[in-house]
């Protein structure tokens, strides 16, 4: 018997028995929907969040203080180990194209009747290029504003949503912990990005302006700590020459000798690294929980084939009678479990895609199905069918003809 003609019969077969064939794919639609629809979830969720890294400005390094440590072991407690002057001295490293020291502070935002509790940023004018932050409404703050420690503020959107609604807050005055502060920026939306949390829930002010209004601590005399110095880098390719140069400039200016460093510098690099692992172990985690799903519906498809071994003994004892070998019966069951397999897992993808693009079309995640997440889930929906096909099918073939002809 050809291949053909046992795929004729097995969709015939398959017809027949509509509701019984529709039960048994149940389990296969359900494991290759998940996994479609989860992976490319998975897979949206990753390209959104290294797209926000990358949002963050181009060859930014992160110069950030070191933990405490007491005797060899680290308190989890940040030192006060940067500076303004460490800021300053960074800018004049070859390589380095724009450097924004900041310091944050959480206050409580007034306007009128309304109030929010915010995270307020005291940064300098380089940051609105260093990170990629320019405004949507308005401009931001200059040398000149910092300089004369002006209030003067930058909303973030959803600050300038909670407190102004619809109406334009350009020109308006707000209290910062009661200092009043006017508004001459308002940014566009951002999200929420790892440990920076919600960055439209930020008020940007120069950061002479928040040492003065809302305090600030020296280091042993030596200027303004900050609790951050964002580095942008001229090129990709300077960027490790330039976090060299970062090291061996702070361990001088700090004093530091033959003791660990009091800071930490992260690359874009770094967080994309660690992003890419983190989202693909979270990606592989929900393709296997929904394979489970898969190996439920392979287990049914089996049971379902055995039913249809017993239901068609005499068939089977017949076709034995007229000339066909155990290879033809063989492969008769096994391409009818492949068949009920493959369409459950073309129904179950065009599910999965469709859920995916319902989820995309929700606004809270832009997901992506990718070619080759369909080709997984279409390919291991097949293997499925044939390891759990191949049981009944062999069960099939070794019946004994003359036993299957009396079988009533």
């Amino acid at each position: 018997m050809s291949l053909t003609e046992s795929l004729r019969i097995a969709l015939k077969v398959l017809v027949t028995n509509k509701l019984r064939s529709a039960l048994t794919m149940l389990g296969i639609i359900i494991g290759v929907m998940a996994v479609v629809s989860l992976i490319g979830i998975g897979q949206g969720a990753q390209a959104s969040i290294l797209e926000r890294i990358e949002e963050l400005g181009a060859n930014v390094v992160f110069v950030i203080p070191g933990q405490v440590r007491q005797s060899g072991v680290s308190t989890g407690a940040a030192t006060q180990s940067l500076t303004l002057e460490d800021a300053e001295a960074i800018a004049e490293i070859p390589g380095v194209a724009g450097v924004a020291p900041e310091i944050s502070r959480v206050a409580q935002v007034t306007y009128q009747s309304n109030n929010t509790s915010t995270r307020i940023i005291g940064t300098t004018p380089e940051y609105r290029w260093v990170r990629n932050t320019m405004p949507e409404q308005g401009i931001f703050f200059s040398e000149l504003d910092n300089t004369h420690a002006a209030r003067v503020a930058v909303l973030g959107s959803q600050v300038a949503e909670d407190l102004f609604g619809d109406t334009s807050a350009i020109g308006k005055h707000v209290k910062i912990n009661n200092v009043p502060f006017t508004v001459i920026g308002v940014l566009p939306p951002k999200g929420s990005f790892g440990p920076a949390g919600n960055l439209d829930n930020t008020v940007y002010i120069p950061i002479l302006t928040t040492y003065r209004y809302l305090g600030g601590r020296s280091r042993l005399g030596l200027g303004h700590t900050v609790g951050l110095i964002n580095v942008s880098v001229v090129s990709e390719d300077e960027v490790d020459k330039v976090v060299e140069e970062i090291t061996t400039l702070l361990r001088q200016r700090h004093n530091i000798r033959n003791e660990q460093d009091d800071f930490r510098i992260l690359t874009q690099q770094d967080f994309l690294q660690t992003t890419q692992e983190v989202t693909d172990i979270l990606t592989i985690f929900l393709g296997a929980i929904a394979g489970i799903s898969l190996l439920v519906g392979g287990i049914g498809i089996m049971n379902i084939m055995l039913v249809s071994v017993t239901e068609r003994t005499r068939e089977i004892g017949i076709r034995k009678a007229v000339g066909a070998r155990n290879r033809d019966i063989l492969i008769q069951f096994l391409v009818e479990a492949v068949v009920l397999s493959m369409v459950g897992g073309v129904t179950g993808t065009l599910l999965g895609i469709g859920i995916a693009n319902a989820m995309s079309l929700t606004g809270m995640i832009v997901a992506r199905v990718t070619p080759e997440a369909v080709i997984l889930a279409l390919g291991f929906s097949m293997a499925v069918g044939i390891f759990f096909g191949i049981y009944p099918a062999r069960r099939a073939a070794q019946l004994n003809p003359i036993e299957a002809l009396r079988y009533e």
